[in-house]
């Protein structure tokens, strides 16, 4: 198998006897997924490194990789002696991708781009930044030829979510898509995103690991839609369904062609961010379709829950919990007995432990068992060659989620594994503060995710300390684990909606020697009207104990101490009926409340 270095001189090989002076590969597949299946982790394939996000250019002489704060020191130590220079997002002297591309491509030069998996928005920058070197761009493919041992795309068997869980049909949803398209103008959209058309369509299946969507397309007219998918892999039963709903099926690779032949008038909504290239030229040559750039209304729309999906939801964090508190006892009795435990052992025991509950289908992304100081490492992988051991000292993060048929669940737990030191106590009850202060928040209507951010950070401000990431993300209907547009983040302007839901999840990670980081997931809901407007809160909907034995109660004030009692009465409340007796024991402990 080729080395790294050997895969990018191959590239370059590739790039010369085709006149392309750079080409970029980006974490991305045709419908501009962020967990990818593995037949398009192509930047992985030539990089080296496979985080879940980063970007690779590479030019004649030079190559590069982007990654943001998540992974800077992930990427650093996959890439070692590959060639590859290292480009941490956001920090002072980093350019730009475009910005780097122009400086280092020669004038007139060609740059290379697969216009199948690279966003309408990434080729628009790249023009805008080409312009006075005359650069151009090119939709070319190196990936497909160069990649030896590529995976066959997914295949797996689609389905349909039953309405009681989802809570709308197919039909409903096509209506209040074609509702919002005319309000912005327009009539007609190609969704493209695969958890907008699992959404819309309630389409389901394993395409992606830990993401239950299937890959298709489904184009909406001002009387037609059709899904675009593997046709042998839906059963004539579920198209015979959503032939009812009025959706027709046909063929994945005929979208291109679909757009060709649509021979009326149209004004067609796109999303720059979620429409690959080359799909894009499709409609742009269609005389009869006017363009129109805009945000993807499916995202909003399935942003916000129906009260189905809200109860649903509330029932799998139900069972996600009872799964949470028999791996904490777990883990606490093969410790107290002084069994040898491994993060990969971590990672196999809540694996076991959700696929016991009822409706699960698995984990919502790989686990995240981090003990000591790979906890630094916000999306750190075990791997059976290099797993840590826990020992009876400092911490252990876990970041976790089930898939069920009800909802889609993320945690993250910070647990005590024995003796800690006074700074490590101090830096945990610091994060439970901003995780506390951001769920008990009560804000105006009209309040973005940028604008609550910044609660969300301030008691870790107060000492100089932040965190390279969001503080929250959305999270999907038996779908991506997450989503937009809400998120907890300084440059996110979607402003919060009730049946919104969001993570909670701020944290505290210095290389090479600690991570916390505290996660629940919380439902947007109205608080009261008032003469000054409408005003929102947080309602928690994870059911599983914080870990209280490193608190240091004198650092929080009286309003935290009540929130952290409150929400363990909650958590006992919510969870004691699904636990045997000695289970229901434990929680109560665990739920038991702090006092000054």
């Amino acid at each position: 198998m080729k080395t790294v270095p050997e895969r990018i001189a191959a590239l370059r090989a590739a790039m010369k006897e085709a006149g392309v002076d750079g080409f970029l590969i980006p974490s991305s597949d045709p419908h501009m997924s962020e967990y990818l299946p593995d037949s398009y982790q192509a930047r992985s394939w030539f990089s080296g490194f496979n985080g879940s996000v980063g970007t690779l250019a590479v030019t004649a002489d030079a190559a590069a990789l982007w990654v943001d704060g998540r992974y800077f020191i992930q990427a650093e130590r996959q890439i070692a002696g590959s060639g590859i220079e290292l480009m941490r997002i956001a920090q002072k002297g980093t350019p730009e991708i475009p910005a780097w591309l122009a400086d280092t491509l020669p004038e007139n030069g060609v740059m290379g781009v697969d216009g199948m998996v690279t966003a309408t928005s990434t080729v628009e920058k790249l023009n805008k930044a080409f312009e006075k070197k005359h650069i151009s761009i090119r939709d070319i493919d190196f990936v497909t030829p160069l990649w030896e041992g590529r995976p066959a795309a997914p295949a797996t068997p689609a389905w349909l979510l039953d309405v009681k869980y989802a809570g709308k049909t197919a039909a409903e949803k096509l209506a209040q898509l074609r509702e919002k398209l005319q309000e912005k103008g327009a009539n007609a959209m190609l969704v493209s995103r695969l958890d907008s058309v699992a959404w819309l369509l309630n389409l389901r299946a394993d395409d992606i690991a830990c993401t239950p969507v299937a890959m298709a397309y489904c184009l909406v007219l001002p009387d037609s839609a059709t899904l675009f998918i593997n046709r042998s892999r839906l059963p004539q039963e579920a198209q015979d369904a959503l032939a009812k709903e009025g959706v027709q099926t046909a063929a994945y690779e005929d979208v291109a062609n679909a757009i060709a032949a649509i021979d009326q008038p149209v004004t067609a909504l796109y999303e720059p961010d979620g429409l690959n290239y080359t799909l894009y030229n499709a409609w742009k040559a269609n005389p009869n379709v006017t363009l129109l750039a805009g945000e993807e209304p499916v995202q909003q729309l399935k942003g916000v829950k129906n009260e189905v999906e809200i109860e649903n939801i509330k029932n799998a964090h139900v069972k996600d919990g009872v799964a949470m508190v028999r791996f904490q006892m777990a883990l606490e009795d093969k410790m107290a007995r002084g069994e040898a435990v491994t993060e990969c052992d971590v990672t196999e025991m809540l694996a076991t432990l959700r696929r016991e509950q009822p409706l699960c289908l698995g984990e919502s992304f790989d686990t995240i068992p981090a003990y000591g100081a790979n906890a630094a490492m916000m999306h750190y992988h075990a791997v059976p060659e290099t797993c840590a051991t826990l020992e009876p000292h400092g911490f252990l993060l876990v970041d976790s989620g089930g898939q069920y048929l009800d909802g889609t669940t993320d945690i993250t737990r910070t647990y005590s594994l024995g003796e800690l030191t006074d700074e490590e106590k101090t830096y945990y009850t610091w994060v439970l503060k901003c995780h506390i202060d951001i769920a008990k928040v009560i804000f105006l209507e009209g309040c973005t995710g940028g604008n609550l951010d910044i609660i969300a950070r301030s008691p870790l401000w107060q000492h100089g300390i932040d965190y390279r990431c969001g503080t929250g993300h959305g999270v999907g209907f038996v779908g991506g684990v997450h989503e937009g547009p809400q998120n907890l983040r300084t440059n996110n302007h979607a402003v919060f909606q009730p049946g919104m839901t969001i993570t909670d999840e701020p944290g505290v990670y210095e290389e090479g020697k600690i991570g916390i980081r505290i996660e629940n997931e919380l439902v947007c809901k109205e608080w009261d009207t008032t003469e000054y407007g409408r005003f929102l809160c947080f309602e928690p909907i994870t059911y599983c104990p914080i870990d209280t034995r490193p608190v240091k109660v004198e650092l929080l004030d009286d309003a935290e101490l009540t929130w952290l009692n409150n929400f363990h009465q909650t958590v006992y409340r919510t969870l004691e009926n699904s636990l045997n007796d000695r289970e229901r024991e434990w929680l109560k402990a665990a739920c038991a409340p702090l006092t000054r």
